[in-house]
């Protein structure tokens, strides 16, 4: 299919249903991830472990962590299992998989590695799920990165007809 003169137009973005299904879906799948991991850690160490208290160190310094630091912290890891979700499975992440939506460039194509990381980073803004509120329904992370979400069936349709258009012109111009 080609992309030559295609554009990305509102008809084709994810409503905002989908889009805060596909961030309920991820938080939940990044908080098993997280959660899981710190259990598998924790127990392997004391598993592994003949003294066990640099590990309770480290967890009554969790529980005793600064708030502020508690948010920065999880922002970043947040941002960095978007960041990798989006990038390891072009455009998508388990959410976006359910709701059958994708992330994309104005053009239809997908995004390098740069425009997930700023995508992804963006989440990490203040109030930036209040974005949303807007009737585009496209938040920050979209607007800074200049990406889109959309819905995979109907950016498929509209992206063959354009495809169909194009092999028309060319071949009118060849004959």
């Amino acid at each position: 299919m080609a992309f030559e003169n295609f554009i990305v137009t509102p008809d084709l973005y994810a409503s905002k249903g989908s889009r805060f299904t596909n961030y309920i879906i991820d938080l939940i799948i990044f908080m098993l991830i997280a959660f899981g991991t710190l259990f598998l850690l924790a127990t392997l160490f004391y598993a592994l472990a003949e003294d066990t208290s640099p590990m309770d160190n480290f967890i009554n310094g969790l529980e005793n962590i600064n708030p502020l630091l508690d948010r920065l912290l999880t922002a970043i890891v947040l941002a960095l299992l978007y960041f990798s979700t989006e990038t390891l499975l072009k455009g998508r992440t388990v959410g976006k998989y359910i709701t059958k939506t994708k992330v994309v460039l104005v053009d239809g194509t997908n995004p390098n590695a740069l425009e997930y990381l700023k995508r992804s980073f963006s989440r990490v803004i203040p109030f930036e799920a209040l974005s949303f509120l807007g009737a585009e329904g496209r938040g920050w992370h979209d607007t800074i990165s200049k990406t889109y979400v959309v819905d995979i069936q109907k950016y498929q349709a509209k992206l063959k007809a354009h495809d169909s258009l194009e092999q028309i012109g060319k071949n009118i111009e060849n004959e």
